[in-house]
């Protein structure tokens, strides 16, 4: 078929005029379409598409519009920008009408390169409002239980509440939504089918302050007739047991708590613009369910002769249902949940059964996890089976529950208080219904585990009757990386495991024992869980966490939200200065990955109080005492680290102030900064030997990541003799493990890292894989009966990974702009990796062979890129073949500036 000239007319004049920039992969709050914002001013963004290299946005137009149509039509009657003459393409604030709650908005982007070429629209994308300040029509309902009256009883068979309602549709409706919070935990059903896919919801946070709720498309589940929905609610952290952690603290005594309630409501929308809204009241039934204990650290106990009949599917089901009662719920604030939410994300199959004795089977799951076991078994009703975890076993092959047992409540040792077992681990329990086979698995609690063991079991199960469910926040994975060390990917793998498994709405220390959101944990980890997930929105909830626990004094707890536990801080609840430094410094690694100041905004007020609070307790600019360098294997330098903590909240402030434009506030924090500095050199610092205080690897990485030492390199060569009496293995705890990276490698000595990173023996991260961990472990040596076996700290080496190995580097906020400075040592040969950051994919990957350093690099658009190219001094560099102009040669590198694009150096 021959095309007409006209055709090829038209096909020329379209690639003459269409810009080589085109915007994708939009986001709204930092999510693809979300679905529910409690957000009156969202903040947009967007990556690009580019068939170029070198190209940068000069200026955009967003519409939105409520309408469909009228966005298809390339029309904004919410907000039209005009053309913005601006290179921003993240945190753009909507600016147009006010958003109402409940609706549904459609925008769209076009851009314009540096050249002034327009892109073409981008694809529709939407964001929809949920309640926004609209108040809510619905009532905290529960099964109007009244809670035990003594402690003990807390402990005995309470079956939690089911509750349901009927409403009849006259048609099938074009929009239905449900609103849901259901303390501790829920899940929801509709027709018989559970509603959403998460699990654990909603998070965990300081209920008197807020309390987060879901939002759920079902508008497919509506059917036209009668329609039923149920909800199962569980205690989560809303109802915990009396229990005293660590033998002193009762959680009931400092967050709010009460009987497990919920309060929903289900919006619906009919094709003639006509709503109706089912919302949750003392209309609704309420009746006893088959959870009968249930507990986030000792488990879950399941009578399945207790689930009354179709209770969640059929107009009238089994059992004896009753009016539920209005209920005082929480007395914070609703807000629509914006971290991602809990769900199953994977499927572990156990690689054996041991028979241990008779009666007492073992799962090896084959790797230590967060979640719950999932069984299916068939046989008589009454039988129960009992799941115990554990993350090891002892040497006559028995599971051992200790590294687990919560808050160290154990026989002989720490007491829980009335009522509490005197070994408080973690059991699942299933009562049999005996009808064929059932499947089961605990719905509101979370275990970590390796093996599971298993009693009263019908017979002997096999490994299809049991299977593990991995639980965590369904992070976006933003970041990859491998090389030729194998140990390494090993030891990489195995930090993707901690790491996940400690993220349940709360970034915890560990998934078994304690669950809490520790500061020091959050704060040495959180660069390194930002170069592997997207956690800006999990971020800004730990933020608001220890926002909504801040003391009256100012003063920040250690743990948020906050359990009780305050262990060596500087009065009332407030935290040891270390664990107190995640709140500030949270903010600050938010701002440097991803732009934000908003979040900074929200919290200055916060952080000067905070800094008012420190100022109060400090003594000539100095602290004596605080939890220190944890876990670290000499003895810890304490008022150091304290007092170095102390500059480091003084320096933060200075840096908010200066990003937020209050010149007076951050020239008066500077100075205060400044003087704790010089206090401290006058106190820690020996002259002529760059040794700082007790001259330990701890001491010396404090002042080097702080840049204390008025004589760095004494200071550095004071370090090297630590490690090398140490023969170069790490005596480093909680923080200076993070120092000890960033100093290596800001001072390119990537070969004393990998000297340091590949020891095998004891302490290091070899000798924990090569002892058998699967995820890290909370000390240098072997758990025992006491450590954690799936503890996140030390996984801080894998920042290293990205920053070093990788070389992937911010030099701006956001990742405006980049360095790209590869550090290859110890034998590596090869390295490759990316990280999805707000700006855009950036990758690198280089490799060593025959005398050539090979060197691949992605740089997204809008962005700007300096390389350093390992290289001896004046070596020819090529990229695709052709020769490089290079701004200079340091340091046995060779830098280039770059735009945009993809890039392949050679240097001879």
């Amino acid at each position: 078929m021959k095309w007409p000239l006209t055709f090829f007319a038209l096909l020329l004049a379209a690639s003459a005029y269409a810009s080589p920039l085109q915007p994708v992969a939009l986001k709204c709050e930092y999510s693809t379409n979300p679905l529910g914002i409690d957000v009156a001013v969202p903040r947009l963004a967007w990556n690009f598409s580019s068939t170029e290299r070198n190209q940068r946005q000069s200026a955009y137009e967003i519409i939105v519009s409520d309408k469909l149509a009228l966005i298809n039509q390339q029309k904004g009657d919410q907000w039209n920008s005009g053309k913005q003459s601006s290179d921003q393409n993240i945190q753009v604030a909507y600016a147009g009408a006010p958003l109402r709650p409940l609706t549904r908005y459609y925008w769209r982007v076009r851009v314009y390169n540096q050249a002034g070429e327009a892109s073409n629209w981008s694809e529709v994308n939407w964001f929809e409002t949920a309640m926004l300040s609209t108040a809510w029509k619905a009532k905290w309902i529960n099964d109007g239980k009244p809670q035990p009256a003594k402690d003990e009883d807390y402990y005995k068979p309470d079956g939690m509440p089911l509750l349901r309602t009927v409403f009849t549709t006259a048609r099938k409706p074009v929009a239905a939504r449900l609103y849901i919070a259901g303390l501790g935990y829920y899940e929801a059903y509709l027709n018989g089918q559970k509603i959403g896919n998460s699990v654990l919801d909603p998070g965990f946070t300081a209920y008197r302050k807020q309390i987060l709720y879901a939002v759920h498309d079902i508008t497919t589940m509506v059917k036209k007739g009668n329609n039923v929905i149920g909800i199962m609610l569980g205690s989560g952290w809303w109802n915990p047991l009396p229990f005293k952690f660590f033998g002193r603290w009762d959680f009931r005594d400092y967050q709010q708590t009460g009987r497990p309630c919920v309060k929903a409501e289900l919006h619906i929308r009919y094709d003639d613009a006509s709503e109706e809204v089912i919302a949750t009241d003392e209309s609704w039934k309420g009746t006893s369910g088959p959870v009968i204990q249930n507990n986030v650290y000792i488990g879950e106990h399941y009578d399945a002769r207790l689930e009354p009949q179709h209770w969640n599917s059929a107009t009238t089901p089994g059992g004896v249902w009753s009016n539920a009662v209005v209920a005082n719920g929480p007395e914070g604030i609703l807000m629509a949940q914006l971290q991602p939410p809990i769900r199953v994300t994977k499927t572990v199959r156990p690689v054996k059964i041991i028979a241990y004795k008779p009666g007492v089977f073992i799962a090896d799951m084959g790797q230590n996890f967060a979640g719950v076991a999932s069984i299916r078994v068939k046989g008589k009703a009454g039988t129960s089976i009992v799941l115990r975890y554990g993350e090891d076993l002892f040497p006559d092959g028995s599971l051992n529950v200790m590294t687990t047992a919560a808050t160290q409540i154990k026989k002989g040792g720490i007491k829980g208080g009335p009522g509490a077992p005197e070994t408080m681990w973690q059991e699942d329990r299933y009562i049999l219904k005996g009808e064929g086979v059932e499947s089961w698995h605990p719905r509101f609690t979370f275990h970590g585990f390796r093996y599971v063991e298993i009693t009263g079991w019908p017979g002997q199960p096999s490994v299809d009757d049991i299977e593990g469910l991995r639980m965590n926040t369904d992070l976006q994975q933003n970041g990859s990386f491998a090389c030729s060390d194998s140990a390494f990917n090993r030891l990489h793998d195995v930090v993707q495991w901690t790491f996940l498994s400690n993220v349940f709405s709360v970034q915890s220390d560990c998934p078994g024992r304690e669950k809490m959101g520790y500061g020091a944990d959050i704060a040495v980890t959180a660069n390194a869980y930002m170069y592997n997930y997207n956690m800006a929105g999990f971020y800004t909830k730990t933020v608001t966490d220890f926002a909504n626990d801040q003391q009256p004094d100012g003063g920040i707890t250690e743990i948020a939200p906050f359990t009780g536990i305050a262990d060596r801080g500087y009065g009332g609840a407030s935290g040891p200065l270390g664990w107190q430094l995640a709140f500030p410094y949270v903010q600050e690694l938010l701002y440097n990955m991803y732009g934000d100041k908003r979040i900074i905004e929200n919290n200055y007020e916060a952080i000067k109080k905070q800094l008012d609070f420190l100022q109060s307790k400090a003594r000539d600019n100095i602290f004596y005492w605080d939890i220190s360098d944890h876990e670290a294997l000499d003895p810890k330098p304490e008022a150091l680290s304290a007092t170095a903590f102390y500059y480091q909240h003084a320096s933060i402030a200075a840096g908010f102030a200066g990003i937020l434009g209050k010149t007076a506030d951050s020239v008066r924090f500077a100075q205060l900064a400044q003087r704790i500095k010089q206090a401290i050199i006058s106190k820690f610092f020996l002259p002529g030997t760059g040794r700082f205080d007790n001259g330990t690897q701890s001491a010396q990485l404090f002042a080097l990541w702080y840049g204390f030492s008025p004589e760095k390199e004494n200071s550095m060569k004071a370090l090297l003799q630590e490690f090398e009496r140490h023969q170069w293995h790490v005596s480093t705890g909680i923080f200076s493990t993070k120092m000890l990276f960033d100093v290596l490698r800001e001072n390119n000595m990537a070969a004393a890292a990998c000297r340091i990173a590949q020891q095998k023996d004891y302490p290091g991260w070899l000798y924990m894989l090569n002892s058998g961990a699967t995820t890290l472990w909370e000390a240098w040596h072997a758990p025992g009966t006491v450590y954690s076996a799936n503890h996140p700290m030390f996984g801080s080496i894998d920042e290293w990974f990205y920053r070093s190995l990788l070389g992937i580097n911010a030099a701006a906020p956001g990742f405006k702009k980049i360095i790209i400075k590869p550090q290859p040592a110890g034998g590596i040969h090869w390295a490759r990796g990316q990280y999805q950051s707000v700006m855009g994919n950036i990758s690198s990957a280089w490799q060593m062979q025959n005398g050539q350093f090979a060197l691949q690099v992605d740089i997204p658009v809008n962005s700007s890129a300096t390389v350093y190219i390992p290289c001896a001094a004046n070596a020819k560099i090529t990229e695709s073949g052709q020769a490089v102009t290079v701004q200079r040669y340091e340091d046995g590198y060779a830098i280039v500036e770059l735009g945009s694009g993809n890039y392949q150096f050679i240097a001879q």
